[in-house]
């Protein structure tokens, strides 16, 4: 939109109410620091949900296999760093489930022999790269794999192989690695790698196509259970990547930023199978999280719900965590109400002759509903005794929702504030927890914060005067991200009691920005600023073009749409509402509102 006038707010700024600071400040939408360090509503696209793909990014990128714009949101691909970096591992010893595998793996492994055997120049090349394997080499064979896994989703192509991010940005694992691309270079060029891989490229498309068809229906019986529209682009991405000269039996999945990735190997018998349930449970985090994510700055009052599991056989993660145990048991509790019972179902006859066949085939399916719940309910009480503690309770709402027919974004804000916190805390504390548990298959791989994702963070937590510096430091740098840094100093103002200030740096923002996300905040941090003059039209007018910006994250297009229904107020109930004085303290957490926080009454 075009640049707006700025209003003067001087006459505003010195008493400006320090209960309208924090209830502006707490607009900021849930999980933005968050999101931008470790993960996260979604339109239709077209009947091929699943893009297929051979050809790796030929250009560096700051994320995995970068799609342009508009692209697809979930794909199919293989990868020829990948490919090299698990060639290397083979050479090297890395035989696992090699008799599982498909027929591309030993091929490729025999041709990388007949080049050692001639070629003195690849042996040393071989030689010098396993040295540096075996050295580098961690007790746990899966956390071994994952090193190499992470450092090849961030590499070009040959004969490059260097890495698309700063060394500083890559996931912390590999760069425990990084040191090998020199070795993989060399011993690439010596046994003709780059001619090896081209030669092999017709059996990997043949496997991405044959596991194309039972990917796309995975994807769209999973969103049918949920009632999701099927994500196109939104800055998120699902990725599998197929690699056979790695372990069939072993399916890696992480999350880094934005990239949900699964890499997986093909199996021999049958040809060309992989654990589609692990891939599915990657998708669910895909498909959930956004949902749960975009509520995480409102969970406070679940904290309690984290005592019971102190003592339960779970990652760290999810004892200190409430948002990540609760996707977690959702996701879980979604598997439980999907799962092959293994019972076979009945068949609802063709042709009624006479109503015994319909009451016969309603007896058999009251049977079969009843076996199916027993075998469903036994899964639940193991994974309620392994530290889940609320899948039950998401099994039962799931169970709801089916009956009502309606989506589980709709659901899901009652699903979550309308729980019983003490009464689930209560249930429990009576779980006798089993020695040990499961591991989630997903691992979300963290990210050093610096420079503005710092300064976020340091917001968040209410230190102004580091955000303010970081900010400021970035605005000096010729290079540095100006739209972000206007972002983080607009909040930081806001918070001061600078409206005046906030105005300004939130119009660079909307400038400057291409971030839709950051561009659609601003205006409604704008036209939340305009109903305090107030000056309605303009207010008006913000919270449309933030809605015009098209976001996709549910919160935003909420708080635009609430923006053009009433004018901004703070809530009649929360503290923050109270008249200002010098000695009511700043909460930048919002925790104070959030406990002030009751879910609406149907």
């Amino acid at each position: 939109m075009p640049f707006l006038n700025r209003p003067s707010f001087l006459r505003y700024t010195a008493s400006f109410p320090l209960c309208l600071a924090v209830a502006l400040f707490l607009a900021l939408p849930a999980g933005t620091a968050a999101a931008q360090s470790d993960s996260s509503s979604s339109s239709s696209t077209s009947d091929s949900t699943v893009t297929k793909s051979s050809k790796p990014a030929s250009r560096p990128a700051p994320r995995v296999a970068q799609p342009e714009a508009g692209g697809s949101a979930i794909t199919l691909e293989t990868n020829e760093p990948l490919f090299e970096l698990a060639v290397a591992l083979n050479v090297c010893g890395y035989d696992a489930d090699l008799a599982n595998s498909n027929p591309v793996r030993l091929k490729v492994r025999e041709e990388i022999n007949e080049e050692l055997a001639v070629s003195s120049a690849a042996r040393e090349s071989r030689d010098a790269l396993c040295g540096y394997v075996r050295e580098h080499t961690l007790t746990d064979n899966a956390l071994n794999l994952a090193q190499y896994i992470s450092l090849a989703l961030y590499l070009t192509p040959p004969p490059e192989l260097a890495p698309t991010v700063d060394e500083t940005e890559l996931p912390p694992d590999s760069t425990q690695v990084v040191n090998i691309l020199p070795l993989l270079r060399t011993f690439g060029q010596d046994v003709h790698l780059h001619a090896i891989w081209i030669k092999h490229r017709p059996e990997y498309e043949e496997l991405v196509s044959k596991i194309h068809d039972p990917l796309t229906k995975m994807v769209l019986d999973t969103n049918i259970y949920l009632r999701l529209p099927v994500s196109s682009y939104d800055g998120r991405r699902f990725l599998v990547l197929l690699e056979p000269m790695l372990s069939p039996a072993v399916t890696n999945a992480r999350i880094y930023t934005n990239d949900y990735i699964v890499v997986a190997s093909p199996a021999g018998d049958p040809p060309g199978a992989v654990r589609m349930d692990q891939i599915r449970h990657t998708y669910l985090h895909y498909e959930v999280e956004p949902l749960i994510y975009a509520r995480a700055a409102a969970m406070d009052r679940l904290l309690p719900l984290l005592k019971p599991v102190q003592d339960a056989p779970l990652d760290f993660t999810y004892k200190s965590d409430i948002v990540a145990l609760l996707t977690e048991c959702l996701i879980k509790a979604v598997e439980a109400r999907t799962m092959d019972v293994g019972i076979a179902r009945p068949k609802r006859p063709d042709v009624v002759r006479q109503r015994a066949d319909i009451e016969q085939y309603e007896a058999e399916m009251t049977a079969y509903d009843r076996q199916a719940e027993a075998v469903r309910r036994k899964t639940l009480d193991l994974e309620t005794r392994q530290g889940w503690v609320l899948v039950d309770y998401f099994y039962d709402k799931l169970g709801e929702l089916e009956k009502e027919s309606i989506s589980l974004k709709e659901d899901i804000g009652e699903m979550v504030y309308g729980m019983d916190v003490e009464r689930e805390r209560h249930r429990d504390e009576q779980i006798v927890f089993l020695p040990e548990g499961t591991h989630d298959l997903v691992r979300r791989v963290p990210r050093q914060i610096s420079g503005l994702d710092l300064a976020e963070t340091k917001l968040l937590k209410g230190d102004l005067d580091g955000a303010s510096a970081l900010a400021k430091s970035a605005l000096e740098d010729p290079n540095g991200d100006h739209a972000q840094a206007h972002y983080v100093m607009a909040r930081v103002n806001l918070m001061q009691r600078e409206p005046d200030a906030a105005i300004e740096d939130f119009e660079q923002t909307v400038q400057l920005s291409k971030d839709p996300r950051t561009l659609a905040w601003s205006h409604i941090y704008l036209g939340r600023l305009y109903d305090v003059v107030p000056d309605r039209q303009k207010a008006v007018a913000e919270y449309q073009a933030a809605l015009t910006v098209r976001d996709s994250q549910p919160d935003t297009k909420a708080a635009a749409e609430k923006g053009l229904k009433q004018p901004f107020t703070t809530t009649p109930n929360s503290p923050a509402a109270k008249p200002d004085t010098n000695e009511e303290p700043l909460d930048p957490s919002g925790k104070a509102e959030k406990q002030a926080y009751r879910p609406p009454s149907k």
